[in-house]
């Protein structure tokens, strides 16, 4: 495979992992959680909602966040990104902008499974939408920046 072949590659596990991770919030947010509060009683709603959150908390850190963390930097380095260039104007500060999104982001999902886990139902609720919209910001500043 060629170097242009590779950097696709690298490319696009970057935006799949991205796709996977915004659109299994919103599925999960949208889909699986209201059906299961309309469908399941209680007791069972409560079980599987746990499950299915603790399952997508999971696959986070192990397959997502290695891979948006690798891949990520592999494509800052190969365009030159320095930590000088980050305040630069244009790619450098909408890239910075992204990535302190993206730890807010991952905060705000962490903190959630921690209240969610403590029984803070109102907190978990508002955290889990924080990281949903954080999510959307971050995938539109990715789309912001050139194809490396």
């Amino acid at each position: 495979m060629g170097t242009v072949g590779w950097w696709s590659l690298v490319r696009f596990a970057h935006v799949a992992g991205a796709a996977l991770w915004v659109g299994g919030q919103l599925a999960l947010s949208l889909v699986i959680l209201p059906l299961a509060r309309h469908l399941l009683p209680p007791e069972a709603k409560d079980r599987f909602t746990s499950a299915a959150g603790r399952r997508f908390g999971m696959l986070t850190g192990a397959v997502f966040l290695p891979v948006q963390l690798a891949t990520g930097w592999a494509m800052a380095w190969h365009r030159g990104v320095t930590w000088a260039s980050l305040t630069e104007p244009g790619y450098g500060r909408t890239l910075a902008t992204k990535l302190a999104l993206f730890a807010v982001v991952m905060l705000a999902a962490a903190g959630h499974g921690i209240a969610h886990a403590k029984g803070r139902a109102d907190l978990a609720r508002a955290l889990a939408v924080v990281s949903l919209v954080g999510s959307l910001g971050v995938v539109l500043l990715a789309t912001a920046l050139p194809a490396t």
